[in-house]
């Protein structure tokens, strides 16, 4: 064997076994696709709701339940409550959210900074990560999802999904948001030593508030 046949097997040997033929490939993603039910993770639990509380406190997301949107200002006022927060905060500038009673709580469309707390509205939870859908528009400012240190989220149990995908089927024939957002848990990160530093690239707490029966 020449040193040239020694150089290109050393390569050979160094690439491990050789890769299946691009039609096998192909035929593989097929049966894939055939039954994708077979390739998605089980949900941590029957019910969609119970399944996203799951995994999202299993995040540090933290959760609390109302039967209705009319019971969304008094578990806000809960909230800030435990957290010896004053009671104000940045609202997204939706109708569904503007019409609520919030006597007692000061609201306001704009952002500081420094904002302590904002509050939004989901477009969609996925139970399977335990993720919280938004989109940016002109009754959401993006910011909302950023800024504050605690971001509050109103999420309706019949806006839950199973899997992610049950979201790219919810948007097929949909106008397409600028920009779609997935929170999943609050903001956070390590160094080099291992110490947790929460906040780090966006709200340090993240509160959803589940609405629903």
């Amino acid at each position: 064997m020449t040193a040239r046949e020694r150089i290109l097997a050393a390569i050979r040997d160094s690439l491990g076994p050789r890769r299946a033929a691009p039609q096998a490939v192909a035929a593989e993603a097929a049966a894939l696709l055939e039954n994708p039910q077979a390739t998605r993770p089980r949900l941590a639990a029957p019910d969609l709701a119970e399944a996203f509380a799951l995994k999202a406190t299993a995040l540090g997301t933290t959760i609390d339940h109302v039967p209705d949107m009319a019971g969304v200002p008094a578990a806000l006022r809960r909230y800030l409550d435990a957290h010896g927060l004053p009671p104000a905060l940045a609202l997204q500038p939706a109708a569904e959210l503007a019409r609520l009673d919030w006597d007692g709580i000061a609201t306001r469309p704009t952002l500081a900074p420094d904002e302590p707390v904002g509050l939004g509205l989901a477009v969609w939870g996925i139970a399977e990560t335990g993720s919280l859908v938004i989109h940016s528009g002109p009754d959401n400012p993006i910011l909302l999802a950023f800024l504050p240190l605690h971001h509050v989220m109103v999420l309706r149990r019949d806006h839950l999904l199973a899997h992610l995908e049950g979201y790219a089927a919810a948007m097929q024939g949909a106008a397409q948001p600028r920009n779609a957002i997935l929170i999943t848990g609050p903001s956070g990160t390590t160094d080099i030593e291992g110490s947790y530093v929460r906040g780090a690239h966006g709200p340090g707490f993240l509160h959803v508030i589940l609405v629903g029966p």
